[in-house]
């Protein structure tokens, strides 16, 4: 059995970190400060990152699983669990499969269901794009949209190195993942305390996703970030940081 690579930092209460759509544990650079508060496990999906290795699998669930593995493997029992963008349904499907475990739950910058009725394009576009164009222009054209301004900074360099990682079979079966992924059925048997954490200039997700997030997890709050759009942890990392901790605290 083929096991995620993974960065393991800090000392704590483990807080595990789930990247999203063409990232890979880097994309948490701006978070590795939360070390001195817990301790970090950021895996590398499958055809990510580090696991640029493996085959990635082509539904949300066979992911869930891998981190699940990985955890297994360090002994991690419980833990804190963070996603963001197609890192947050892995994460909800976590919560689901075994919500004993997640102590507390942060869904950043996602939605319920895999096929957004708002998102900048459609899945379809998106696949045809990397088939046409490839995954290198692919990448930096969607990367654009994860920010106000993508010139800024240093976020959209970091998301154009590890997307340049990935695979494009992984590109792929991602998109095929979200195309088969529901999972608002299930937002019921997430039973820890859940932060919704959304920016109101996202492209990729809208309030409306956050909205059925909010009433379909028992125990949860939404916290709306000003000003910032999908990559709002490298836009304002201070303050995302600020309000992780304090939720975990």
């Amino acid at each position: 059995m083929k096991l995620l690579s993974y960065k393991k930092i800090g000392k704590g209460k483990p807080l595990v970190l789930v990247h999203g759509y063409l990232g890979g544990q880097d994309m948490w650079k701006f978070q590795e400060e939360l070390k001195d508060h817990f301790e970090l496990i950021m895996p590398s999906l499958p055809g990510y990152g580090e696991s640029a290795f493996m085959r990635a699998p082509s539904t949300i669930r066979d992911n869930a699983v891998k981190v699940f593995e990985l955890l297994d493997l360090l002994g991690v029992e419980t833990f804190y669990l963070l996603g963001h963008s197609m890192g947050g349904m892995i994460v909800q499907e976590m919560a689901a499969l075994f919500p004993e475990r997640v102590k507390k739950l942060i869904c950043f910058g996602t939605g319920s269901i895999g096929v957004l009725p708002n998102r900048f394009e459609t899945i379809e576009e998106s696949r045809n794009k990397i088939k046409e164009k490839g995954i290198k222009e692919t990448r930096e054209n969607i990367a654009k949209t994860w920010f106000v301004d993508y010139l800024l900074g240093d976020g959209y360099q970091l998301c154009l190195d590890e997307g340049a990682k990935a695979t494009t079979q992984a590109a792929l079966a991602s998109l095929d993942a979200w195309d088969s992924w529901d999972g608002r059925g299930q937002l019921d048997k997430i039973q820890s305390p859940t932060l919704i954490l959304w920016s109101d200039k996202d492209r990729s997700y809208d309030l409306n996703q956050q909205e059925i997030l909010k009433r379909g997890i028992h125990n949860s709050k939404l916290e709306i970030i000003k000003g910032c759009a999908h990559n709002s942890h490298m836009e304002k990392p201070e303050l995302v940081n600020k309000i992780i901790k304090e939720f975990l605290s």
